[in-house]
């Protein structure tokens, strides 16, 4: 039954692929890596089925991962400095190439980071069909959503990493987002610039809070609608499909423009928003840093069955939770786009009990997505393996 859902979609794909309409499904064809973390090179030949890589830890499985979502907008799955991401023993820099299956069709992408390029804060280059282009550019043609043993702690954890997580699902459904978060963020730093050179100078702090004040209340907003949308597909598949096999989230933010928003027009808020800035400036100036604003908003997560919050719950319980949001989110990017987002999970199955670890493989069967899954135990993916593509990689070296 596996094996028939695994050719089928795959003869979806290649019948899109033939008939040059946006295929059914999202998946990277090739991929070829050059001095990237502990690959010298590597080059894979994949179909649209799940990837199931099997391997020591320290092999580089979680590196192929990484590479992987290189191919998408932002940072990578673990938010590295790309200097970081070059070969200890080569030339100092890196090439990650792949062709990929996209709602567009077949696209060929190339990203890296040039040897030489030392500062801080240095940007990867990006082609996509063979023209240059930007990181946010490559949004358009990859999505993908990822769970690696780092965010563990998520629930429990600082704020800030529910923000990162937050935000990454407002790109998801709004990629346009990303210039208000940059914004914001750009003048938030200049602003506290200010304070630390002790720069008084009313009119410099007037442009940049206007600015914060901005793209502060659009981003509140879209925080509101993101988590909105994710709420009502969960509501959506319970009334669909009962209780499913990982626990429901209950979703809310925390946060001073998001509650005003619920509250009153975004054109008030912005201007609320702007004059709490103005009002603040030697509190701020005090901290040399900004005290108020969508910077420090949270995502309050409960657990629905149990109607506990997050935190409380057992590290198995937030475990089954937050891969239930990874999945979930899954849903909503292909309810947005028409095809699923890959699905890079690391070191997952290791932490589920079999119940869990089946119904996890049944869900990403049913999403139709290519996942990329790491293990040490090859014998855990077993559920999988007649549908799946299983790797094993050993210091660098990838073998089918």
């Amino acid at each position: 039954m596996r094996a028939k859902a695994r050719e089928e979609g795959h003869g979806e794909a290649l019948a899109a692929e033939g008939t040059g309409h946006a295929p059914q499904r999202l998946y990277v064809k090739a991929l070829m890596l050059s001095d990237f973390r502990n690959y010298a090179s590597a080059r894979l030949e994949l179909d649209a089925s799940p990837v199931v890589l099997v391997g020591d830890n320290g092999s580089g499985k979680t590196n192929l991962l990484e590479a992987v979502s290189l191919l998408g907008a932002g940072h990578g799955l673990r938010g590295r400095p790309y200097g970081e991401l070059c070969r200890k023993d080569g030339n100092g820099g890196f090439a990650i190439a792949a062709t990929v299956m996209s709602r567009h069709g077949e696209v060929d992408i190339g990203t890296g980071f040039m040897p030489g390029t030392r500062e801080e804060g240095a940007g990867r280059t990006v082609r996509i069909a063979g023209k240059e282009s930007s990181t946010g550019a490559l949004g358009d043609y990859v999505q993908h959503v990822f769970l690696i043993p780092a965010m563990d702690g998520l629930f429990t954890g600082p704020a800030s990493e529910r923000r990162r997580f937050l935000d990454r699902l407002v790109l998801a459904v709004d990629p346009k987002m990303r210039k208000p978060l940059g914004r914001y963020d750009r003048a938030m730093r200049q602003r506290n610039r200010l304070f630390q050179m002790r720069e008084y100078a009313r009119a410099l702090f007037e442009g940049l809070e206007e600015q914060m004040a901005e793209a502060g209340t659009a981003i509140a907003a879209a925080r509101l609608d993101a988590v909105a949308r994710l709420s009502g597909l969960i509501d959506e598949t319970r009334a669909a499909r009962g209780d499913g096999p990982f626990p429901h989230a209950v979703l809310a933010l925390e946060g001073t423009l998001e509650s005003e928003l619920q509250a009153r027009p975004a054109t008030e808020v912005e201007d609320l928003f702007r004059l709490i800035l103005e009002e603040g400036r030697e509190r701020d100036r005090a901290a040399s840093r900004t005290l108020e604003g969508p910077h420090l908003s949270d995502l309050i997560v409960v657990h629905g069955p149990k109607n506990v919050p997050a935190p409380h719950c057992s590290s198995g319980e937030q475990k089954a939770l937050l891969l239930g949001l990874i999945l979930a989110k899954a849903d909503l990017i292909k309810a947005l786009e028409g095809t699923s987002p890959l699905v890079l999970l690391d070191e997952v199955a290791a932490h589920l009990d079999q119940a869990r670890r089946e119904a996890l493989f049944g869900e990403i069967l049913r999403l139709g997505a290519q996942a990329w899954l790491t293990g040490t135990d090859r014998e855990l993916f077993s559920p999988l393996a007649q549908d799946a593509q299983i790797l094993a990689v050993n210091r660098g070296i990838i073998a089918a």
